[in-house]
């Protein structure tokens, strides 16, 4: 694509309780891009998106944001580069006891000194992006799985990010939600120029969304491909070939 590389990722090793779960990952994020990461249940696709985001520290290696490693620069350092991505959780992690406004300005009204009017103003806005205008009042519980995904996005945007981290999506959603959910990702990047990062395990939300695949295979504890999802199938190594043709037959 020729964009610039906003994140670069350098030898990291990912372990959980000493035991290795990926190593060796290298690849870089690239501005306007959606990059997917998928790989069997199990090889670390969650656990590579915390160490991106700074909730984990790598066994080895190193996360870069520009010129800044991720899990050694300073505080202030760090949440100026942490206001630069959102990310938006499996769960959706909304506040159960607050509306859906008041976990869209929350954000707002830790970091950025928009008065109360303008804080609700963008977060209409935010929610209208995601096609859930009239649920500014709504408790997350009288929401669907699926406008809760959307409305986690939304909150994901509140502070206007550069770069949108995304933890399995469509996860438990139907075939048309789901469907509704990869268009929406594909409209943020087209409209805004957002930069996304997906984790997900549908196959068809990979040739839907994605621009790069990068594939992590679960035996051999590490990166074996990344490329277009088009030339993955039909060029790549063999067990991705057959990782992405056994998921997209039908049960």
């Amino acid at each position: 694509m020729g964009a610039e590389a906003l994140v670069t990722v350098e030898g990291l090793r990912l372990e959980i309780d000493g035991q290795v779960v990926q190593r060796d990952l290298a690849f870089d994020i690239r501005a306007g891009e959606v990059l997917v990461i998928v790989g069997a249940s199990g090889c670390g696709k969650s656990t590579l998106l915390r160490h991106l985001v700074g909730l984990q520290v790598p066994a080895a290696g190193r996360v870069r944001y520009g010129p800044h490693d991720l899990n050694r620069c300073d505080e202030r350092t760090l949440a100026a580069i942490r206001r630069r991505f959102g990310v938006m959780f499996q769960a959706g992690a909304l506040w159960s006891a607050s509306t859906v406004g008041e976990n869209l300005v929350l954000p707002m009204r830790l970091f950025t000194r928009l008065t109360p009017a303008a804080r609700e103003q963008r977060a209409r806005f935010k929610l209208a992006l995601v096609g859930m205008e009239g649920a500014y009042d709504m408790l997350p519980a009288q929401l669907s799985g699926g406008m809760r995904k959307r409305v986690a996005i939304a909150r994901a945007l509140a502070l206007d990010p550069e770069l949108l981290y995304l933890d399995e999506p469509t996860s438990g959603l139907d075939p048309v939600n789901a469907a509704r959910l990869d268009g929406l990702i594909r409209g943020l990047r087209r409209h805004l120029g957002t930069t996304v990062v997906m984790v997900t395990h549908s196959i068809d939300s990979v040739f839907a969304v994605a621009d790069r695949a990068l594939f992590l295979d679960a035996e051999a504890r590490t990166m074996t491909a990344l490329d277009t999802p088009a030339a993955l199938a039909a060029h790549g190594p063999a067990a991705v070939r057959d990782f992405l043709r056994r998921e997209q037959e039908p049960a």
